[in-house]
Parts: C-alpha cells; sequence; structure tokens
C-alpha cells in the first residue's frame, strides 16, 4: 500500500454513505411529499389552523409551518450533500455531520412542540421513536467514521482554499 493515494476515492465503506446520500432525499420525498401535498389539498390545513372549527389549535400552523420549511431544507441539503458527495468537496463530512446532528436535534424538538398541540397522544409515539432510533443509530456509525476514517479524509480534499490545498499538497508529498 501506498500510503494516502489507496485510500482516496468513493470506495470501502463510503460506497454504504454514498447509498444513503443517493437515497436520502428520494426517501424524504416519498414520505414527506403525499403527507404535505395532502395536507394542502384535502383541506386539512385549513380545518386545522381556521378559527372556529372543531381541531383549530392557535400552535398548528407555526408547527405545520416549522415542519414544511424544516423538510424543505432538509430536502435541499441531502440534494446539496449528493453534490459535495459526487465532487469530493472538502466541506462534504463537515456538512454531513451537521445535517444528522440537526435531524438528532430536530425530531424530539418536533415531538415537544407537537405535544402542545396534540396532547392526548404520547410525545414519543411508535413513528416519532423509530425514526429517532433510525436517525441516531445512523448517527452513532457514520458520524465518527466521518472524523477519523482514512479515507474520508484522503477523498475529500476538493475545492480546498489556497492555503489548505498546498498545506494538504506538500503533506502528501512529504508522507510519500
Amino acid at each position: 500500500m501506498s500510503g494516502n493515494s489507496d485510500l482516496q476515492g468513493l470506495g470501502g465503506w463510503l460506497i454504504l454513505v454514498g447509498i444513503g446520500v443517493i437515497v436520502s432525499p428520494f426517501r424524504l420525498i416519498l414520505e414527506m411529499g403525499p403527507l404535505f401535498y395532502s395536507l394542502f389539498t384535502n383541506g386539512s390545513f385549513e380545518y386545522l389552523t381556521t378559527p372556529g372549527t372543531e381541531a383549530y389549535h392557535e400552535l398548528w400552523w407555526p408547527l405545520l409551518m416549522f415542519e414544511l420549511v424544516f423538510n424543505v431544507l432538509m430536502l435541499t441539503a441531502a440534494v446539496g450533500l449528493i453534490y459535495l458527495f459526487f465532487s469530493k468537496h472538502y466541506l462534504f463530512p463537515k456538512a454531513y455531520i451537521a445535517v444528522a446532528l440537526i435531524s438528532i436535534i430536530f425530531i424530539p424538538l418536533d415531538a415537544w412542540f407537537g405535544s402542545f398541540v396534540i396532547t392526548d397522544e404520547p410525545m414519543f409515539d411508535p413513528e416519532t421513536t423509530k425514526a429517532f432510533v433510525r436517525v441516531l443509530i445512523g448517527a452513532a456509525i457514520w458520524v465518527p467514521y466521518m472524523l477519523v476514517s482514512e479515507r474520508v479524509k484522503a477523498t475529500f480534499v476538493e475545492h480546498l482554499p489556497g492555503e489548505l490545498q498546498q498545506q494538504d499538497t506538500s503533506e502528501a508529498s512529504t508522507s510519500a
């Protein structure tokens, strides 16, 4: 093996990361698209957010908007991660970690916020618990991998700012 050059590229365990990165926006669209589409087209949104209706609660509108905006931002981030991953951009590991940590924070925050509106349901229903455990396990595996993997360090080096790129190039030449 010749050091870092053998570890460069989208191989090894990064293949699993890549599959997850590619699948993520499609999963979000398939899970959230129909939900929000029906919410806004079948009259549910108006029923929940119009004062005087049976289901009205003053926090429905902020909760639904919070979830909609968050999911649009996560979809945007997922598409951005695809670009960063395949361009081997140096920001990919940090962006990946940020998205993972934001997801870990969002799920309980959303459940807590929702508990003010839906008071007769447990804050962590089975669906919320399943989503939280899935995100937590994923982050527990892939965040440390992004931080310590030599392949990650050797692969995501494109578009480094000038000073860092020169330093990275000189380190590579001294280790060869």
